[in-house]
């Protein structure tokens, strides 16, 4: 029996040929293939780190000014389409998927790592304790959430704005056109199936030792050998797999939610029962830093203090290419949740929420650290900060209940673990299918078992350090593409802004003074349902079917649909490349204000519901009370709207956004 799939044969093999060649390299050669790679590693990071610096500085600049723009109004999706998500949800899983097991690995690691570092052991404690802060904030702020913010962005415009597949390729529409549906478009997602499928891989293998060494130090395994590592790893990949194939709206969303309260418990812990003063004033100390020297970092290359650069390149230049090589992964699961918002919505949850959260989250755990390092543990926390597999066991103890606390911990690791792998799987079955909407079990499955095996083989052999090299390098190049991804971008919403700001034809304005006493009757009076239906049956019925004998007439193809609860009726014309012109007229309810009610000036319903005809259109621009208008004021109404929509799709460079085929064509 042939199984079905929704693999498309020309992601899916290259992409598994290069996956499973390097890391079968890395298993096998792991010290050979790690020196070839960390040359080319560090030859990128020391001769190239320019690109890093300029392309990171675009990001947060475009994504800061789009914020001030017109164009933050527009919706990811059209114009009456609302979040799937709630608000709560939508920012835990984003920030699940962004930082994930990186907040626990590093939050007391990062700021010790700097603290202690020869390049700054010239400075006084205290100075060293603020640019250690200064630093980790730098790494895990705006910056790092402006690099997926603009992955996220561009595909989520492009696939509910632009109705194109939830696909890398297609953020290249602007510029590719067509050409993205054939060997370049694969070309984008094969490089963006690696990329993630890497940088997943990489992570979990660090999570995994990072979970080993707290299960090992509170006797839950007795030591931190491959066996139990792989334990670990055949377990949580398999509660991760059930997640993903249960699909975002449960395992995925479920398992966010739980763990950002887990997280927000163990943050108020170690800050009330830490040095609770002394943190309240470090990191508001620190978030001041942060905004007065926030473009000296920006621009900052430490050309002329040669004695720092190559901690710049282990850290900032690296944190750069590590943040562009996950965006792939992260971008593509911020867009499949993002449906529905504004940009800028998207733009300030994206850049803000979980920037300002790091900030606190890294302030109370890593001045925790130090201020333990300086005042109770004599140095024993500096002597551990090489060691971040063990670093944040070791701190809890130095809190109470550390063993509530540290159980705490190990379970956030495990649900980030998951939440990383779920989310891993679901991404790389979407680029492997092309954005399939639905594939079945045993791909999911698949996923899971490949993510697992090479993970395992890697851990065994040593190989993951060599696989983290691969996965730097792959940001170089897919930094320049962000760039194309940018300047697609803006090319899109030029055309979107002249699509819906195209003004009308001078023509004549349908109310012409005429019948004026009557108008004077129902601009004073409310109708009810009963009326307004009245009239869509008697005034734009006959003036729709008028209309589409006269369409007819002269060649065009129109046809009228009605529809009920609510009542509708609208006049279609059907195009086989363009999509179809509709004007329609609904029955529509308000609510009038308890002040109106009691007014009497106005003429009113008995209750508080007032009925009215709306006109709609086919590109959900918002429409206007009708009631007003004559049979034949209504006809040169749609007219007018007629020849705004042929004056938009004869126009060449609106053929993105008015292509009714252009899913089909990309499938």
């Amino acid at each position: 029996m042939k199984l079905k799939s929704t693999l498309s044969k020309g992601i899916f093999i290259p992409s598994m040929i290069f996956i499973i060649g390097i890391c079968v390299l890395s298993a096998i050669f792991p010290e050979a293939t790690n020196s070839i790679l960390d040359f080319v590693k560090n030859y990128i990071f020391t001769n190239l780190y320019f690109i890093f610096v300029w392309s990171v500085t675009v990001f947060v600049l475009f994504l800061i000014i789009l914020l001030f723009t017109k164009h933050g109004n527009i919706r990811l999706g059209k114009n009456n389409s609302k979040p799937e998500y709630s608000f709560f949800s939508w920012i835990s899983m984003l920030f699940a998927a962004g930082m994930g097991i990186g907040l626990m690995y590093f939050s007391v690691a990062e700021p010790m790592q700097h603290y202690t570092h020869t390049a700054f052991s010239e400075n006084s404690p205290v100075q060293r304790a603020n640019d250690a802060q200064l630093f980790t904030f730098f790494h895990w702020g705006v910056h790092a959430w402006a690099i997926y913010g603009v992955v996220g962005l561009s595909l989520s415009y492009f696939a509910y704005r632009y109705r194109l597949p939830l696909s890398l390729r297609s953020c290249f529409y602007p510029l590719l056109k067509d050409r993205i549906k054939g060997k370049w478009g694969n070309i984008i997602d094969i490089f963006a199936l690696c990329s993630t499928f890497f940088g997943i891989t990489t992570t979990l293998g660090f999570g995994v030792l990072q979970l080993n060494s707290g299960l090992e130090k509170f006797n839950i395994v007795p030591d931190t050998s491959f066996l139990y590592q792989a334990l670990i790893v055949i377990v949580l990949v398999s509660i991760s797999v059930f997640s993903a194939v249960s699909g975002v709206d449960k395992g995925v969303k479920v398992l966010s939610r739980i763990n950002i309260l887990s997280v927000v418990v163990l943050l108020l812990f170690v800050l009330f029962l830490g040095p609770t003063v002394y943190l309240i004033g470090t990191f508001t100390e620190g978030l001041g830093s942060y905004v007065s020297s926030f473009f000296d970092l920006t621009f900052s290359t430490y050309a002329n203090e040669e004695a720092k650069q190559p901690w710049f390149f282990d850290w900032t230049i690296l944190y750069w290419a590590w943040w562009i090589s996950w965006s792939p992964y992260v971008g593509i699961f911020i867009a499949r949740i993002s449906k529905g918002r504004t940009i800028r919505e998207f733009v300030s949850a994206v850049l803000i929420i979980p920037t300002l959260f790091n900030f606190i989250w890294m302030s109370v755990f890593g001045n925790s650290a130090v201020w333990f390092d300086q005042n109770i543990a004599d140095g024993a926390l500096s002597l551990l900060a090489d060691n971040p597999d063990a670093l944040m066991f070791s701190f809890l103890e130095y809190l109470p209940f550390t063993e509530i606390t540290s159980f705490l911990t190990l379970a956030i690791i495990i649900i980030f673990f998951v939440t990383s792998a779920d989310s891993g799987i679901f991404v790389m079955n979407g680029i492997a299918t092309r954005n399939a909407p639905k594939s079945p079990k045993w791909q999911i499955v698949t996923w899971g078992v490949l993510l697992a095996s090479l993970a395992l083989m890697l851990l065994r052999a040593g190989g993951l350090e060599a696989l983290q090299s691969m996965t730097l390098i792959t940001a170089l190049p897919f930094a320049i593409i962000m760039l194309l991804f940018i300047i697609s971008f803006v090319k899109a919403l030029i055309i979107d802004q002249n699509y819906y700001e195209r003004d009308y034809s001078i023509s004549t304005v349908p109310w012409s003074g005429q019948s004026w006493k009557s108008r004077l009757g129902q601009i004073i009076s409310f109708s009810d349902k009963k009326t307004t239906d009245e009239y869509i049956d008697k005034t734009v019925k006959p003036a729709f079917e008028n209309l589409q004998k006269e369409f007819l007439k002269n060649g065009v193809n129109a046809k009228l649909n009605s529809f009920k609860d609510p009542n509708k009726i609208e006049i279609e014309v059907e195009y086989d490349l363009v999509n179809n012109f509709i004007y329609g007229v609904r029955n529509e309810s308000k609510l009038v204000s308890d002040s109106l009610m009691n007014e009497q000036n106005i003429n009113v319903v008995e209750n508080n519901h007032v009925f009215f005809p709306k006109s709609y259109f086919g590109d959900e621009r918002e429409g206007y009370d009708v009631q007003l208008f004559t049979e034949n004021e209504l006809i040169s109404d749609v007219l007018k709207h007629y020849e705004r929509f042929l004056g938009i799709v004869s126009d060449e460079k609106n053929q993105l956004f008015t292509s009714r085929n252009i899913n089909k064509r990309m499938t």
